[in-house]
């Protein structure tokens, strides 16, 4: 009886090492075609059989890219899941969503659980931050990674400056010649990071400190995200004493609840309360909202390209900042 053909006689055909016969059938897009085509000549001479799904990659020279996002509970995400997918264009690469509930927790228990190896060529991790044991576990496995909205020292990252956005909301409300400030932003799960709410925050208290106007901690209130949620803690801070003119919330749909709990007690927007937003998506638009403008499309394209640069050469982490514009609108 023949000996079965192993991996180690495929890569002493090829004239590769065994590794790179293991990136040609499970990770094709991480080795050229022409190592490719060697490798699948010398399996096929010699009999050898991988898994099904491997060979059937590797023929088709097909790739497959991971993205863990908050797909159901940020509109926003979809917006950055297009420009991902419009850099992929007709480029030979699978893209497999990964939905993760919360952004509003210290990490993914996807990315602690996900069954990487072998099945993804590389990973974008969107508005999900990254604790050290899961940063290690995605280096230990050499799994090329893009970050979007979140920073970290190992990894190719794309982001905003989410206190700049802040300061913007604060300097816009300043100038209509407001006193009198409140934030809604989304309540934390962990204190093991610091969320963009968080800095958004950050910077909106210290661009109305700089100017003379304090944000005392009674108007900052933060609430579960969502419409409901955010309508119920607006109703809170607009019913207490001393009310907020001016209200930035953190995201577009905080804002939008901002605006239902206004409504809800009798008050002109923007004539007894003006509300800042933040991302600009098609709701904020219908809504006429005043908002902080993410390039939400740009990062997710910025995202895949340096993700497919890092797939065909590794090298020290970069990082791409992108700008924020305040899109004034009737709200304000």
């Amino acid at each position: 009886m023949t000996p079965r053909a192993t991996i180690y006689d495929v890569a002493t055909a090829a004239g590769v090492s065994i590794s790179t016969v293991s990136l040609a059938l499970n990770s094709p897009a991480r080795v050229s075609q022409a190592t490719r085509r060697k490798v699948l000549e010398a399996a096929d001479a010699l009999g050898f059989v991988p898994k099904q799904d491997a060979v059937a990659k590797a023929r088709r020279g097909v790739g497959r890219v991971g993205v863990i996002a908050p797909f159901t509970s940020y509109p926003s995400v979809a917006r950055r899941l297009n420009g991902i997918l419009g850099a992929v264009g007709s480029r030979p690469l699978e893209v497999v969503l990964f939905d993760q509930e919360s952004a509003a927790q210290s990490s993914s228990p996807l990315l602690a659980s996900l069954p990487i190896t072998g099945r993804l060529d590389g990973l974008v991790v969107v508005s999900v931050s990254l604790e050290e044991a899961v940063a290690d576990r995605l280096t230990g496995m050499r799994l090329p990674t893009v970050l979007i909205d979140v920073r970290h020292p190992r990894f190719d990252s794309v982001h905003t400056d989410d206190a700049t956005g802040g300061r913007l909301a604060a300097e816009h409300l300043i100038g209509r010649g407001h006193r009198a400030f409140g934030f809604l932003g989304e309540a934390q799960r962990s204190g093991a990071y610091v969320s963009p709410s968080q800095q958004r925050l950050a910077g909106y208290r210290a661009a109305l400190a700089e100017a003379g106007h304090a944000l005392p901690e009674g108007r900052v209130l933060l609430t579960a995200h969502g419409l409901a949620p955010a309508r119920a803690a607006a109703r809170r801070l607009l019913s207490a004493p001393g009310r907020p003119s001016a209200v930035l919330a953190a995201d577009d749909t905080l804002a939008a609840g901002a605006l239902r709990a206004a409504h809800d007690l009798g008050l002109a927007v923007p004539g007894d309360l003006a509300v800042v937003g933040f991302d600009d998506g098609e709701l904020a638009e219908a809504l006429d909202l005043t908002t902080v403008r993410q390039p939400l499309e740009e990062s997710g394209r910025a995202a895949m390209e340096l993700l497919m640069q890092r797939l065909d050469r590794p090298g020290t982490a970069r990082e791409v900042a992108l700008r924020l514009e305040l899109i004034p609108r009737g709200t304000t």
